[in-house]
């Protein structure tokens, strides 16, 4: 009895030995991922509708210094401040007032170079690199269903950096969603591992610390399901052709050297009042429109606002004219309280230049402006409608 007892006690501490081993073994197996992925992660920082955004990054090519995050934390910037890990004898210093307070010696200035809102990829060319990081090596063949990954990133719930989170594939698929960034339509790695807000755009890695996904979000509606961008979605946008960012709509004006006021709608405002143009208000959207890789903005102006609908004369000849504008076109909207508003809108590429922008604005209000004459109620409109076919006509 006591050497069957002795026989058995001795196996299970074997077990229990060979076990404890196998847990050490993960564990510096873990670490050593850990320590390999942080030199390519970063956080990133940017500014867009006058708020700061925070999130994270990885390095995929350090000769040319190109840093992919998800669209949504950058938006509309197009610049950011990364931050790289300060290592202290190995181990990084993971306060976030660490950084702020050394932003100048710390932070590198980033330019945000393309965006690709199906996917929520954007692509950001730094201006240097500190010494040791290096460009995260890119998984061949992916991930599937069962395996393990690993993910570091800069959550805001927490007061630390460079978190690092492990968890396990649940399914790779295709999947249509909507987020507040808009609509997606990617290969989606979803896995059982939480991703908080300020994680998104950072790393998620296999056991050899090659990239298989992009950490995205998180399933609202499920316990401990997350989004990740596949690899494969990166691999097309990295090889695919770039599309630049869309200047923020406030940056865009102070550029195109309008002044601006923001209205109550929270679209922005410039009211003309130079002679040519008379005394017209020109609206900018402050967001963008798209559909796939189309980024487009609405100039807008009040042309009338009438108690009763338009007659069909007037209709049909505001149509006409949409014939001989430039650009842009006649529209006419019903308000809750039955007003009738005339509006003449354009539809420009969100990537415009700015001097594109201010001349679609001055295009908007003196056309806006000659119109006025065409839809005053107590005028004849075959008559008055004369005045902006013939400036139509001469332009």
């Amino acid at each position: 009895m006591m050497k069957t007892f002795t026989k058995t006690w001795f196996m299970a501490a074997a077990v229990a030995l060979m076990t404890f081993s196998s847990m050490v073994s993960v564990s510096r197996a873990d670490s050593s991922v850990y320590e390999k992925t942080l030199k390519s992660t970063a956080w990133v920082l940017a500014k867009t509708g006058g708020e700061t955004s925070s999130g994270t990054g990885v390095l995929v090519d350090a000769e040319k210094k190109l840093l992919v995050t998800n669209y949504h934390v950058v938006g509309d910037a197009r610049a950011a401040v990364v931050f790289f890990a300060d290592l202290t004898d190995g181990k990084p210093e993971v306060e976030r007032s660490h950084y702020l307070t050394n932003v100048k010696k710390l932070g590198i200035r980033g330019r945000v170079i393309a965006v690709d809102r199906k996917r929520d990829l954007a692509l950001v060319e730094l201006d240097k690199l500190p010494t040791g990081v290096t460009a995260i090596p890119l998984s061949a063949t992916g991930v599937g269903p069962g395996e393990d990954v690993q993910s570091i990133g800069n959550p805001g719930s927490t007061d630390a950096l460079w978190v690092y989170t492990s968890g396990t594939v649940r399914s790779v698929y295709q999947k249509q969603f909507r987020t507040g960034a808009g609509e997606h339509d990617f290969k989606v790695v979803e896995t059982q591992s939480p991703i908080n807000s300020g994680d998104s755009g950072g790393p998620v890695v296999n056991n050899q610390g090659e990239l298989v996904a992009i950490s995205q979000a998180i399933a609202p509606k499920a316990r401990l399901v997350s989004y990740s961008v596949d690899v494969s979605e990166v691999k097309d946008f990295l090889s695919g052709s770039w599309k630049l960012a869309p200047i923020p709509a406030d940056k865009l004006l102070e550029e195109a050297e309008l002044k601006f006021t923001t209205h109550e709608s929270g679209h922005y405002e410039v009211k003309f009042e130079e002679k040519e143009y008379g005394n017209q208000s020109v609206f900018l959207t402050k967001d963008t429109e798209y559909y796939e890789r189309a980024d487009i903005r609405k100039v807008w102006a009040l042309a009338a606002k009438l108690d009763k609908a338009p007659s069909i004369e007037t209709t049909l000849k505001l149509l006409g004219q949409n014939g001989q504008t430039k650009i842009g076109a006649w529209s006419i909207e019903r308000t809750q309280t039955g007003e009738y508003l005339v509006i003449y809108a354009v539809k420009i590429d969100a990537t415009a230049a700015p001097d594109a922008v201010k001349s679609t604005m001055q295009y908007v209000a003196k056309l806006t402006n000659v119109s006025k004459k065409d839809l005053e109620p107590k005028e004849s409109i075959q008559n008055a409608s004369q005045t902006l076919d013939s400036w139509l006509s001469t332009k």
